[in-house]
């Protein structure tokens, strides 16, 4: 589990393409400070488990089914990448509940700068889009951010100085791609509904 308050910007030092996945290593500090094999680190918002640590590296395996559904597949060497350790028991919740599982990837349409913040628009995938709420959560690559404003095929955020210096945000052009992971708890409740629906509509026996 993650909160998608980002502790830091790595960068990408190594990666080795095989047949079906991709192994990266991430050049880092502070997730490292208690790192250990097995543990795991959201990468750009997508959960992946230490492999091999190195000297301020850890070394991930990124499967298939990760590359075609995240952002993964893109990164070079010198990327620079959001990075978030699982949360600790008995650690504040300052930002919204995500597990790393990335529900799909949106576009960079266009930023908007002011004096005291950015707004971003991002494209909204139609599979997502429902779940996509104004004042809602929503975490891009990794990022818990409150959506200012949707629309049927878009959603903006409003984004401050501190997240801009502190993640990728400040670096993101239009036409990048980011990963999104929208609110879990929307997905509980969707299914939740369905299931009463359809318990509904049946008949029933007695």
């Amino acid at each position: 589990m993650f909160t998608g308050l980002v502790e830091e910007i790595g960068t990408v030092a190594k990666l080795e393409p095989q047949d079906d996945a991709l192994r990266v290593t991430i050049a880092a500090s502070t997730v490292l400070s208690d790192a250990a094999l097995g543990a795991s680190i959201a990468v750009n918002g997508v959960c992946l488990t230490v492999a091999e640590l190195g000297d301020r590296t850890f070394t991930a395996d990124v499967m298939q089914e990760s590359l075609n559904r995240t952002s993964l597949g893109g990164l070079g060497e010198g990327s620079r990448v959001n990075l978030e350790r699982a949360l600790a028991a008995g650690a504040r919740l300052g930002g919204h509940i995500m597990q790393g599982h990335v529900d799909g990837t949106a576009t960079l349409l266009d930023r908007t700068s002011s004096e005291n913040w950015d707004v971003l628009r991002f494209s909204l995938p139609p599979e997502l889009s429902h779940y996509v709420v104004e004042k809602g959560s929503i975490a891009v690559n990794g990022t818990s951010l409150t959506v200012s404003a949707v629309g049927d095929d878009w959603f903006e955020v409003s984004l401050i100085p501190t997240t801009l210096a502190e993640t990728t945000h400040g670096e993101l052009a239009a036409g990048d791609t980011v990963n999104l992971e929208v609110d879990v708890l929307a997905k509980y409740v969707e299914r939740m509904l369905a299931g009463r629906a359809d318990g509904q509509s049946s008949p029933s026996h007695g």
